[in-house]
């Protein structure tokens, strides 16, 4: 992977969010929504929430995006992780499939070339991935962002997990938020979301216990201090 696609790296002890984290461990979306405007760059700004899956990044993404449209109309868009999933074609081959969503299953490499271009702001649009939940696939191109799109909030599982390759997506963000919920809450969540896609009692215990709670643990212990923590329930 390219160690410079990004130019900006999260900023270290000492600098302009020091403040947040000294003040703000225990943050919520409005004081996200106010550093986001106080801390604006002229061009773009690229937000990234992480948090453990069924903490509510894509909820309080779509939150944080309609909060700055409705102030700047076509201010901000949202960037999923989960677009970068590698097809089941390249899962089964790995012998992956049923790690489908664990932090190998992905292509970093892709997310970062991505973000250096976003970063870079040089293009007039560029086409992004969304995946598709119900059918388990990303589609290409699903989404354009604008030049004129100011604000880039980022969202997924492993956007500040101290682990290569994703260590090398740490320097592309302006701003960093991660989600915490308690373990009870979050297995509810998870449980939920499968049987809203169909799935039978047994089928969702193993995807809960035997991929979404260790996927969910090793977000918890080893990603990157944010400089927001906001916790959900």
């Amino acid at each position: 992977m390219a160690p410079d696609v990004c130019s900006v790296r999260v900023a270290p002890p000492g600098s302009r969010y020091d403040w947040v984290l000294l003040a703000m461990q225990h943050g919520s979306v409005e004081d996200v929504l106010r550093a986001i405007w106080q801390n604006a760059k002229s061009e773009r700004t690229i937000v990234a929430i992480a948090g453990p899956p069924g903490s509510g990044k894509s909820t309080i993404a779509a939150r944080i995006v309609d909060e700055l449209n409705a102030v700047e109309r076509g201010s901000a868009a949202v960037l999923g992780m989960d677009g970068f999933h590698f097809d089941d074609l390249v899962l089964v081959e790995r012998g992956l499939r049923a790690r489908k969503g664990a932090p190998e299953t992905f292509d970093v490499g892709g997310l970062e070339h991505l973000l250096g271009r976003l970063r870079n702001n040089s293009e007039l649009e560029i086409a992004v991935p969304v995946f598709d939940r119900a059918i388990e696939i990303s589609r290409a191109g699903a989404l354009i962002i604008p030049r004129s799109t100011r604000f880039v909030i980022v969202e997924g599982n492993y956007l500040l997990l101290k682990r290569a390759p994703w260590t090398h997506l740490l320097r592309c963000y302006d701003m960093t938020v991660f989600l915490h919920v308690d373990d009870r809450v979050l297995r509810e969540r998870l449980e939920m979301r499968w049987r809203l896609l169909g799935f039978d009692g047994d089928q969702i215990q193993a995807k809960v216990v035997q991929n979404d709670l260790p996927n969910a643990l090793l977000v918890k212990s080893h990603s990157q201090t944010a400089d927001f923590l906001i916790r959900t329930t």
